[in-house]
């Protein structure tokens, strides 16, 4: 079997092909029974966001796995593939789970080390799982990685450090006013950038914010987006000393505000601090406003160099997480490896059972004048010679399947202990509810620590991702 993971994302659709690729939480269940109707495929799951769809499958075979799920989206979508082909991605077990892991991790992400597709991923895994979708190998390798991205974050600093230049500007005002509770802010123009801005300073807990521009309609527009104040730029600009931080983006050709405004509003504010942000190409505010006492002026190469610094860090924090992925994929690995054990070791309980109630069904017709505790006392001795004589080669055997000879080992055992028809039965059997999935877990559940459990074949390691 092996792992397959087909989508498209940010770097590869625009989003006008993505927003075409979307999944509702109403019609996932149906979508996933689908998907694991079709040909080869054994295990799914979906991940669905604004910036990528993944589908993430267990297959039986590779040769013609990629034609299978583009066949999957085309239905699904009602979108040629000819449509979408072009913008997609595939890789296979080693890479898919390398892809997986740096996923959850927030190292695929627009911005570096975010958060909220942990999330997404644990939930798409909890609805896959839910549905029935997912089987042994998902509900291992999915629990790990969300348990690495949990890991990632708790034990780095990559989401620490501000990353966007909006969210830069939330971080500087932090260090002024340490919350911003209770404070008011003031938008001059009614750009994007000071929209994003304002968003995150009102999700702080700002209080109050006024939104200027030299158009009403525009600034009455964006002032309902956060239930604040409209007004016009002369009207904002009397009234600066009620605000608490302004944040600039107009597309104005000369200074919005000088220096001997500021100064003049600064006199009524009885030391309060004022905290503003100019964001506008060219500048909106006098930079000798920054040397006015309690006056704290950026502009955006400040914030773009403070952005430029934290990414940086992310970087550095991000070398520190592949160090984490390469010791999971090992883990997974080692896991995969020793799953396959497993046939034989069951295997060789049932042969030693049937072995041992064959011989005390024979002694017991011998000794017929044995009562029952004594059937009992000898039944549980021998039970236990069985059981010690089996122990150590079970053991080893699991020690020896996880090395790199460990189909050679394992083929060695079943000779050995002549398991090669008893084996080929558990497979099987295996194979046939290769697609139950273990009972659904609830959320709160996912394991911190990565289960100990075991399988067949080592993946089949691919060099670089392969194309539909």
């Amino acid at each position: 079997m092996h792992i397959v993971v087909v989508g498209l994302n940010y770097r590869t659709a625009p989003v006008e092909v993505r927003e075409r690729f979307t999944f509702s939480d109403e019609d996932m269940p149906e979508a996933l029974q689908q998907l694991n109707s079709t040909k080869s495929v054994l295990e799914g799951v979906i991940v669905a966001t604004c910036n990528r769809t993944e589908i993430y499958v267990v297959v039986d075979r590779l040769h013609m796995c990629g034609y299978f799920i583009r066949s999957f989206m085309e239905q699904w979508f009602g979108i040629n593939r000819e449509e979408f082909t072009q913008h997609l991605y595939i890789y296979e077990d080693e890479q898919a789970i390398s892809h997986l892991f740096k996923v959850t991790c927030g190292l695929d992400s627009m911005v570096i080390g975010e958060t909220q597709i942990l999330g997404q991923v644990r939930n798409a895994f909890l609805t896959s799982q839910k549905n029935q979708a997912t089987g042994t190998w998902f509900n291992m390798l999915f629990k790990q990685a969300v348990t690495l991205g949990k890991r990632a974050h708790s034990e780095t600093s990559i989401g620490e450090s501000a990353v966007s230049v909006s969210y830069a500007a939330v971080e500087l005002g932090k260090r002024i006013f340490g919350t911003f509770n209770d404070k008011k802010v003031m938008i001059l123009g009614a750009g994007k950038m000071s929209e994003l801005t304002v968003k995150h300073l009102y999700a702080n807990g700002a209080a109050e914010v006024i939104v200027a521009n030299r158009t009403l309609g525009r600034a009455e527009e964006l002032a309902r987006k956060f239930k604040g104040t409209p007004c016009t730029i002369v009207e904002a600009v009397n009234s600066l000393n009620d605000v608490d931080i302004v944040i600039s983006s107009t597309g104005a050709n000369e200074y919005v505000l000088n220096a001997e405004r500021v100064k003049e509003s600064m006199k009524k504010r009885q030391s309060r601090p004022l905290f503003m942000i100019d964001i506008a190409v060219p500048r909106d505010i006098d930079p000798t406003v920054g040397d006015l006492s309690n006056v704290f002026l950026y502009d955006i190469d400040d914030l773009e160099g403070i952005v430029e610094t934290n990414m940086e860090m992310r970087r550095v924090e991000a070398a520190k997480i592949e160090v984490m992925i390469q010791e999971e994929m090992e883990a997974f690995h080692t896991w995969l490896k020793t799953l396959g054990v497993r046939p034989a070791i069951r295997a060789l309980q049932e042969k030693s059972n049937v072995i041992h109630e064959e011989t005390m069904e024979s002694l017991f017709n011998k000794l017929p004048e044995l009562d029952e505790r004594q059937r009992k006392v000898i039944r549980r001795l021998t039970k236990s010679i069985v059981n010690q004589m089996m122990h150590d080669p079970i053991n080893r055997i699991k020690e020896m399947t996880g090395g790199k000879q460990g189909g050679e080992a394992l083929e060695y055992f079943s000779q050995i202990f002549a398991l090669e028809s008893l084996i080929e039965e558990k497979e099987q059997e295996a194979r046939s509810n290769i697609k139950k999935a273990a009972a659904p877990v609830k959320a709160e559940r996912i394991p911190n620590a990565v289960d100990q459990q075991a399988e067949e074949k080592p993946l089949k390691v691919s060099l670089a991702p392969a194309t539909l």
